[in-house]
This record gives structure tokens, sequence and C-alpha cells, in this order.
């Protein structure tokens, strides 16, 4: 508001965007990383460049040689840097040794406790006694096996492939797991001591064996962020109520903790901050520098140097500047939904809560009501798209819930923190120790078994909608200098434009659309007309698979077609899915009882006629036009087919008047 009343004064205006140096550079940065994934593995759109024309036209008002050029510097170096960082990341993931059986060894640095056998990620990795980069994602026999275990095996090991450009999970790209493998039995090798991982194991025994197992692995996800060994059934259901970032080291316990210890290191005044980074930093290395907590801890650090020199912090400039740490050095991470979270979340919050605040503010709400509705929107309006991209949903319970779970959480987390060094420090009185958090996590399991809390927007693909919201979202935020009237145009646009992008990617208007979807070694393929909904299963596909896709695309289906090798198994799958009926092409005993699973070489669901030419090749014929599914080892891109000319875009094989999808 001062600058504004100055450049009134002056007879000059003011920008529409202030000009941060950081900002530009984790725009750019991020832009090219963004740019080299959507072509590399698929998926490019035009609305993809949306985003960016808006933020340029914007930022390049008032035009000035001097501002143009330190613009189009900052944006296009860090972009070409963020190109090249991801280029040299895929290439490298590429790298090392070929499929084949070798002896493995390597350290276990992520271990998720199952019914009779344990996942792992090994670290340090040595095959038939050569080291070699990247991690290994090993499923061994037993329940022993525990964080910082030196183990070797021998078996089969194969390459991760790059991520598909249908798929929204890059898990083991990102975190650079470039080998998996299956062993029934492992040795343990040499140990060597890790303090950390050490540490990390004690907390999984300790949580374990004196909370039992359900809450014990609650109280373990919780400190370390590893909820893999956590009843899927609660997960869901907490990732329905939208608060599953509790049990992900993010930057509401990084907060917590750096303010815990600010508050204990009082008395030191303004050195408190070293050793609340020096804790901070340890617990982040602990839970193996999850992304959220290294943005938290960046941005930590960047608050208390500016404590210390007596600044001011500018929160977008202290998001960006984590923003631009974490992508240089791993530029991967664009990729993680983790990432995208937590970095929307706080550019949410420093977009909107102010303004939002105000204006509960001037409607009178108790300022606690008003400051927790301000930030919580915040997150929202940033996180939304990302949500519907990544999990085809959003939760409605989240406001609501999150009123609740965020207060409550650092009398947790830290009573946790607390009660667990407690029982490190004096094992046999552990029990003791623990008896509350063990009692707190209860009451949450009966909650979240009682109520699901499913109520959530889903059933519809997002597409380009996401790229229009954020734009809109940046175009009503108080950051860009705009006269009301042009705001509220431009809201009105950005709303246009959203519904008619949903619109256009989720109502049929004539032919066929077929959406195709992979997932490790399977694949799904959704042909849908005015009339029906027919889901393709191929390969080894799990029912959270199918339900995934289907909640990105529509909320039922009429009838799933089986070309899995593993016949019995997808058509159980598949009768769980909601289809009315489930096709095949050999007769087997299925266990079925109330679904119609029908036996035959061809069959048809409304205008869509089906025939089977092998075991796993399927012909599609609908208005003339003749489709071919034959998924093989070429990844399946997402696309659009249309019978009515102008209707989309055809992007898979034609060969002999026949369309291929491969």
């Amino acid at each position: 508001m001062e600058r504004e009343r100055e450049a009134s004064e002056s007879g000059h205006a003011l920008p529409r965007v202030n000009f941060r140096p950081l900002l530009f550079c984790a725009f750019g940065i991020a832009f090219g990383i963004f740019l080299y994934c959507r072509i590399r593995f698929g998926g490019l759109l035009p609305s993809d460049f949306l985003l960016l024309l808006c933020f340029v036209l914007l930022a390049a008002v008032p035009l000035t040689k001097k501002r143009l050029l330190a613009m189009c510097l900052c944006l296009c170096v860090f972009a070409a840097a963020g190109v090249l960082g991801i280029h040299i990341y895929t290439e490298n993931f590429l790298s090392g040794k070929r499929e084949g059986s070798y002896t493995v060894e390597g350290t276990a640095v992520l271990v998720s406790v199952r019914d009779g056998y344990t996942e792992a990620e090994l670290d340090g990795v040595l095959l038939d006694g050569e080291s070699v980069q990247g991690k290994l994602a090993a499923v061994v026999a037993g329940e022993e096996l525990r964080t910082g275990d030196r183990i070797v095996f021998f078996a089969n090991v194969a390459r991760n492939p790059l991520p598909a450009g249908g798929s929204p999970d890059a898990y083991d790209f990102v975190n650079d797991i470039r080998y998996r493998a299956d062993a029934e039995t492992y040795e343990e090798g040499e140990k060597g001591f890790h303090p950390l991982l050490f540490l990390n194991a004690k907390l999984f025994d300790t949580a374990t064996e004196e909370m039992g197992g359900e809450e014990g692995y609650i109280a373990y996800a919780l400190l370390t962020g590893n909820s893999r060994m956590v009843d899927s059934g609660f997960m869901t259901a907490v990732r329905r109520g939208g608060i599953a970032h509790i049990f992900a080291v993010s930057g509401l316990h990084i907060g917590i903790l750096y303010a815990a210890v600010l508050l204990l290191c009082r008395p030191l005044r303004r050195w408190a901050a070293l050793p609340a980074i020096a804790l901070t930093t340890v617990y982040c290395a602990l839970c193996g520098f999850a992304v959220s907590s290294l943005r938290a801890l960046i941005m930590c650090v960047f608050l208390s140097i500016n404590g210390l020199l007596g600044r001011k912090t500018d929160m977008i400039n202290s998001v960006s500047l984590a923003a631009v740490g974490v992508l240089l050095f791993l530029p991967a991470q664009w990729l993680s939904v983790g990432f995208r979270l937590s970095f929307g979340a706080c550019l949410g919050l420093a977009l909107f809560s102010g303004s939002l605040s105000r204006l509960f503010k001037r409607a009178h709400l108790p300022q606690f009501l008003g400051g927790y509705l301000a930030a919580s929107l915040s997150v929202q309006l940033f996180t939304f798209p990302v949500m519907m991209e990544a999990f085809g949903y959003f939760s409605v319970w989240g406001i609501a819930l999150n009123l609740v779970v965020v207060p409550l959480l650092p009398l947790a987390f830290l009573t946790l923190l607390l009660c667990m060094f407690l029982s490190l420090v004096i094992p046999p009185a552990a029990g003791f120790f623990l008896m509350f958090p063990k009692g707190l996590f209860s009451a949450l399991l009966f909650l979240f078994a009682a109520e699901d809390f499913g109520w959530v927007l889903t059933g519809f693909a997002f597409g380009a909608a996401g790229v229009v919201w954020l734009t809109g979202c940046v175009l009503c935020t108080e950051r860009v200098r705009l006269r009301p009237l042009a705001r509220c145009l431009a809201a009105c646009f950005a709303v246009l434009l959203f519904s008619l992008c949903l619109v256009a990617e989720n109502c049929l208007f004539g032919g066929a659309v077929i959406d195709v979807y992979e997932s490790g070694d399977g694949m799904l393929a959704l042909v849908r007309t005015e009339e029906s909904s027919v889901l393709i299963l191929d390969g080894d596909l799990s029912l959270a698979d199918c339900k995934d896709f289907l909640s990105r695309h529509t909320g039922s289906i009429d009838a799933a077609v089986v070309l899995s090798e593993e016949q019995t198994r997808a058509v159980n799958i598949a009768a769980f899915t909601g289809a009315e009926r489930v096709y095949c092409l050999r007769e087997k005993e299925d266990g079925l009882r109330e679904t119609d699973v029908i036996f035959g070489r061809a069959f048809a669901e409304g205008e869509l006629a089906f025939a089977y030419e092998t075991d796993d090749t399927l012909m599609l014929f609908v208005r003339g036009i003749a489709v071919k599914f034959e998924f093989g080892e070429v990844s399946a891109l997402r696309a659009d087919l249309c019978v009515e000319k102008g209707c989309g875009t055809l992007k898979y094989f034609l060969d002999r008047d026949i369309i291929l999808l491969l």
C-alpha cells in the first residue's frame, strides 16, 4: 500500500507483478523440467503454456529494457538448467546394469513389514560385487528385516522403466529406484554403523512392541512419514478425510519442532535459531530428507538467516529459494505428488491468506476461526488441481476435519516425540510412557472405523482444467495488480474457460472415447460412448489400480472385458469395479455368484462390438471403425478416439484402416 501511494504521488505506475529474481528463477527451472517431462514421457498439450504466457505477460508490464532483460535471463537460464538437470537425471536412471541374475547386496534404508514378507529399498547396492548407482526395491521373505540392515541374496534383477505419460505416479523414477528383485531367502551382510538408520529401526521396534500393531504403525508413520504398514482401509479413510498430511513429514511437523526448540532455547535470543536448525536437520535426515521436510528446512534456514541479519522475511522468496534448491539438485522431484502439494500449499498461503484473513475479519468472524479458514482455503485453492490429477478425488471433509486435527497435531506430535525419547532412554518404562499415545491412536482408529469420511468429489477427468484453475488463481490474487473491473473480468473468463474444459474432457457428444492407463505390468482401457462404458483389463493389475483409474473418468461402468493371462484373478477384480457384466474368452470357475460372467469369443455392449482374436488380443468395432487392443511393451499414452470429424485427436498407429492400441 505504501509503494502504491508513493507511485501515485510520483505519477509512475507500479508493475503488475513485483520483480522477485528468486520467483522468476524458480518458475523458470520448474517450467523447464515440466516441459521436458511432458515431451519425453508424453502428454504435451497447448494448455500447458497458458500459465507461462499469463505470467510473462503480467510480469512484462511496464515494458522497460532492464526489466525485460532481467526477466528473460532468469526464465531462460534457469529453464535451460532445469532441462539439462532432468535430462542428465533421466539418462543416469537408464544407465547401469542390464536385467539378469545377480548376487545382490545392499543396505535397507526404507522398510515396510507385511504379513509374512518385507518390502525394502536398498541403497549402496552391489551386483555381483560391483557397485552400481541408484536404489533397488526388494521383496524378501520374513518380517525380521529392519532399517539399516545389510543383506545379501541371489535373484533375478529387473529394470524399472521410465514413467508413462498416463501414469500419475512416478515414485521409482523420482526416488532413483532403478532395479527391483524378489528373494525367498537372504543372508545378513557385513554391517556398517549408520546412527540414523539404527535409530529409525529402534523407533519402529519400540512403537510396534509397546503399542501393538496398528497403533504402533500409526505412531511410526507420524514420526517418520513411512505409512506403508498402516492398514490400507484406515489410510484410504484418512486420505478421503483430507488429513493424510499428518502422516507425511511435512512443513507442519518441521515447523512444530523448529518452534518448540526456539521456545526452549529462548534464553539464547537471536542465536536460538542455531540449535533449532541443527535439530530439525537431524530430524529431516532421520526421515530420509522427504521433499516436504527439505522444503520446510530450507525455509527455516532462510528465516533464521534473515532474523540474524535483521531483515524481513518474504514468504514467496522463501518458497522460491526452497524450490530452486530442491529442483537444481533433485530435478525429478517435480514429478512427485509430495513436491507439488507441499510447494502448492505454501504458494497458496503466500498469495491468498492475507486477503482472505482481512475478508473474514470484516465479516466479524472470531480471529482463530477466520485465520484457520483463510489458511485452509488458501492451501486448498492451489492443491485442488494437484489432488484431482494425482488421486482422482478431492476431499469435501478436509476443511472440517483439519479444523480439529491441525490445532491438536502439535500436542500429539511433541508428546509422541517426548514419550518415544523417554522410552528409548528408559526401555523398561516404555509401556508406561507410550500409554497416552496408544490411547490417542486407538481412538483415531475407532473414529475412522465408525465413519469412512467418503464424501469426495470424484468421477471426472480434470485435464487442461487444472492449468486454467491455477492461472485463474494467479489472476485473482492481490499480488497481481489489476483494477477491480479487470480482476472481475479475468475471474469470470477463467471460470468460463474452466467449465468449458471440464465439459470437453468429460462429456460425450457422439462417437467413442478411449482412455488408456498403464500401471506397472498392467494396462487398462476405458471405452465410452453416450450409451455404454466398458473397461478392458490386461496384465498384472489390482483392484486399487482399477478404482483409481475409474475415479478419474467415470462414476460407473456397464461391463468389463478381461485379457489377462491370470483370468480368474482378473475376473474377480473386474467384478468388484461395479461392472454389471464381465466378459472372458475361456470358461473357468471363478467363484462368483452375484456377478454375470459371460464367456465367448464375440459380444456387444450397446453400439460397441467386441471380438477376441487371441487370448491377449481384442478387436473393437464401432461406427465403421476397427480398433485393435494388443497391449505390449510399448508404453500406452492417454488419447481420445472420436469417430465424428473434429471431435478429437487420434494419437495411435493406423495400419490398414485398423487403429492399433499398443
